[in-house]
């Protein structure tokens, strides 16, 4: 009889230890499965921008417009180079979890991002060649990244 009351401790001792390396394991874990990957969100956020102004005459004009020579124009020259209404529907088409800086390049040039102090950028671009007065292909591209709270 006495062997079999050392062998019930021995298991509830093991069930113990087990119960409490599962619930560790549990809340180390949590931390894991709670951060979700948003670079999905984010880049269906930057090609709906891009559709948008990619599909909006006015902007198209705006953007085929810019001299050659003026290319490439950064983010800080938008308005200077007739870009304010594109610079605009951006800036109003951001998800507020969002920063985002645009450069509109010749279609065949590899032009980046200037600033490089984030951590994560999301790059999308879209092509704007043509419109039915002006043959000028350009590419507008969309540097974003999260905001941190």
């Amino acid at each position: 009889m006495k062997n079999k009351k050392g062998w019930i401790r021995i298991v509830e001792a093991v069930v113990a230890v087990l119960l409490i390396v599962g619930v560790v394991l549990f809340v180390m874990n949590k931390g894991y499965l709670e951060k979700e990957d948003i670079s999905t969100k984010v880049y269906k956020a930057q090609l709906s921008i891009l559709r948008e102004i990619e599909a909006e005459d006015n902007l198209r004009d705006d953007i085929l417009a810019v001299e050659v020579s003026d290319l490439p124009v950064g983010w800080g020259a938008f308005e200077e180079n007739g870009l304010i209404d594109v610079k605009n529907r951006i800036l109003n088409r951001l998800p507020n979890y969002l920063s985002c800086e645009a450069k509109l390049c010749d279609m065949y040039d590899l032009c980046g991002f200037d600033n490089n102090d984030q951590k994560d950028i999301y790059a999308q671009s879209v092509g704007i060649t043509a419109t039915n007065e002006i043959y000028s292909p350009r590419q507008l591209k969309l540097f974003c990244w999260v905001e941190e709270d």
